[in-house]
């Protein structure tokens, strides 16, 4: 019997095979779940194409996390791809103008930093509350992060947005534990993938996390993250909520 036998589950953010989001998808159905993807506009085409990349082909219903209107149809969008309910939702969604971020910090406006704020930190908020009908015996949302305890090289507003993120996922887990929903985050070590190369600069922040990481780390695969995704949306941690579960190889852990 697998990890998430069972389990209906709803994945955001895959738009490459390299992503955490397609690897935690690719993972939860070898476990035994069944899975939805999102996606919208001009990305819509990339997810469909991965989704048939998937051990089982997924649907994918359309879910821009900005437009209201997208959230209130999410349950019905998802209902008609034959999910009579969900247990668990990934939000691996973030975006942020180049504008606030490889050195920007300073000069970044507050209509670019909104977009990230929109899209990186209340979208996770929004989300849930779009999936919470459909998760009548409880479950679990579990997001993804990176390490916004520091300020990093090169991701300034986008730093600020996960900690928001991180913050979120605490009140989360307050207003949410009573309907027996968990909220939880990965806060993974840095992984060549599309959005770390959208980041200028990025490169120079992760070239040297391998030799920092008391387990060592390779950023070539999301695999590690994607297991700790899977095993907080399973049933083995029924009593962990808030929680910020580190998939970096240790570097969190070490002094700067």
């Amino acid at each position: 019997m697998g990890l998430l036998e069972g389990k209906k589950l709803l994945v955001t953010g895959v738009l490459t095979d390299s992503s955490i989001a397609f690897h935690a998808a690719r993972l939860a159905q070898e476990e035994g779940a069944e899975v939805v993807l999102s996606s919208f506009g001009r990305q819509m085409k990339l997810t469909q194409a991965f989704a048939k990349r998937l051990p089982v082909e997924a649907p994918v219903v359309e879910l821009d996390a900005t437009s209201q209107e997208n959230l209130d149809a999410l349950a019905d969008a998802v209902r008609a791809e034959g999910f009579d309910r969900l247990d668990g939702v990934v939000h691996s969604i973030g975006f942020a103008p180049q504008s606030v971020m490889g050195g920007n910090f300073l000069t970044g406006t507050w209509e670019d930093v909104a977009t990230a704020l929109h899209v990186s930190t209340f979208s996770y908020k929004s989300i849930a509350v779009a999936a919470k009908p459909l998760m009548t015996d409880g479950g679990a949302v579990v997001g993804l992060t990176f390490d916004a305890q520091f300020a990093w090289p090169v991701y300034d507003w986008m730093g600020v947005a996960k900690a928001g993120l991180e913050s979120a996922n605490r009140y989360l887990a307050r207003d949410l534990g009573p309907e027996g929903i968990r909220c939880n985050l990965v806060s993974a070590g840095p992984i060549r993938t599309t959005a770390a190369k959208s980041i200028p600069g990025f490169a120079t922040m992760e070239d040297a996390w391998p030799t920092r990481a008391p387990l060592g780390w390779d950023q070539t695969t999301a695999e590690p993250a994607a297991r700790a995704v899977c095993a907080l949306l399973s049933d083995w941690f029924p009593a962990t909520t808030g929680e910020i579960v580190h998939v970096d190889g240790g570097v969190h852990a070490m002094g700067q």
